[in-house]
């Protein structure tokens, strides 16, 4: 198969869907890599990593040619354009959220497969997985760095000091992205406290954390409870391929304490807060009701040659399968991978998608026949 590998113009993203490592692995298996001139540079992976590897390096025009395309982030309208019929495109969608890049991708009759909805059988993520870990990572970072005074925060120490109380951050939602902010929290010396809905999951943070935070039964109640006593909040709910509820009001916001800060990691998905809107690593946050609002779409591209070694670590067994045995083929035989097909000839075949957006919803073994026939 050819595949292709496209360079990220999105503002301030830094990643590439593929090392030079995962290209030897798909030439030594057959199949022709190639790499847009310049893709990898943000990563610290030069043109040459890639031709050492056995992979063309091309201009834009040729990489999108190709019959399999890599990216990392979803596709800017500057790209719409080059979505056709016969173009399989894997890479983060979050169409739920985006309703133009849906009907760009529905008209386009492009295969759309997205990372964040491959799911196995279990209900696992794991696509989604390592760049939840890394923007759970990066939240209390960020949010630590807006609470400073000179950022327009609180003036508050995260971990305090001898004396001197910590700060209480709140996480909402105990998943992959609430758990490794919890960590970080932690490690800072802040004081946590983690809204969940499950109690088996809370019975499990519970254990690996070491009663280190404070587990809760997340509900509205609690949550503006909660929220009123957070110097820092961070949402991390999710429902896979869906739009993140909206938890946080706009009343709550008046309730919470004048400059504290909202990391709302969910903002891929929409936001979990009524007032969030989506932001860039060039202008990250944006103040309403008194509370600093960081809400980033792209976080992980903030440390790119860790996000894009982790991305590649997943990834790579999905596309070495739809090289392998064909996108149709690969589809079939892995139940996972064919969940994270979001569009495929011009139908919506997920669900949460068409009910986000209104539009048909066509089961994938329906648009898999119209496209065979």
């Amino acid at each position: 198969m050819r595949i292709g590998v496209a360079k990220e113009i999105k503002p301030q993203e830094y990643r590439v869907a593929l090392t030079p490592a995962g290209a030897r692995e798909l030439v030594q298996r057959g199949h022709e890599v190639v790499v847009e001139t310049g893709a990898g540079l943000g990563s610290a992976f030069p043109d040459e990593a890639y031709e050492r590897a056995g992979a063309a390096i091309a201009p834009v025009d040729a990489v999108w040619e190709q019959e399999l395309v890599l990216k990392v982030k979803e596709p800017i309208a500057p790209e719409y354009p080059r979505l056709r019929p016969g173009l399989t495109l894997f890479t983060y969608l979050h169409i739920a959220a985006d309703e133009p890049l849906t009907r760009a991708l529905v008209d386009s009759g492009v295969t759309g497969i997205a990372y964040e909805t491959v799911e196995t059988d279990r209900g696992a993520l794991p696509l989604l997985a390592p760049m939840s870990e890394i923007a759970g990572r990066l939240a209390p970072q960020a949010g630590a760095d807006h609470l400073e005074k000179p950022k327009g925060g609180r003036g508050i120490l995260l971990g305090g000091v001898a004396g001197v109380a910590p700060a209480r951050v709140l996480v909402i939602g105990g998943g992959m992205v609430g758990y490794n902010a919890a960590v970080i929290a932690l490690g800072m010396g802040a004081q946590v406290t983690i809204l969940e809905r499950s109690v088996e999951r809370m019975r499990y943070l519970e254990q690996i954390l070491s009663g280190r935070v404070q587990l809760l039964m997340s509900s509205a109640l609690q949550l503006e409870e909660s929220i009123k006593e957070a110097d820092l909040t961070i949402g991390a709910v999710l429902i896979p391929g869906a739009l993140a509820p909206k938890l946080i009001t706009r009343e709550m916001l008046g309730t919470m304490k004048e400059s504290s800060v909202l990391v709302d990691v969910a903002i891929d998905q929409g936001g979990c807060a009524e007032t969030s809107k989506a932001t860039t690593h060039d202008d990250p946050v944006y103040t309403v009701d008194g509370v600093i609002h960081y809400c980033v779409a792209n976080m992980p591209g903030a440390v790119p040659i860790t996000s894009t070694r982790a991305l590649t670590n997943v990834t790579l067994p999905y596309v070495e399968a739809l090289a392998d045995h064909g996108v149709l083929g690969a589809i079939r035989r892995d139940p996972a991978l064919a969940r994270g097909v979001n569009v495929l000839g011009g139908k919506v075949t997920y669900e949460a998608v068409a009910e986000a957006h209104g539009l048909e919803f066509t089961p994938l073994e329906d648009a898999l026949v119209a496209v065979v026939a």
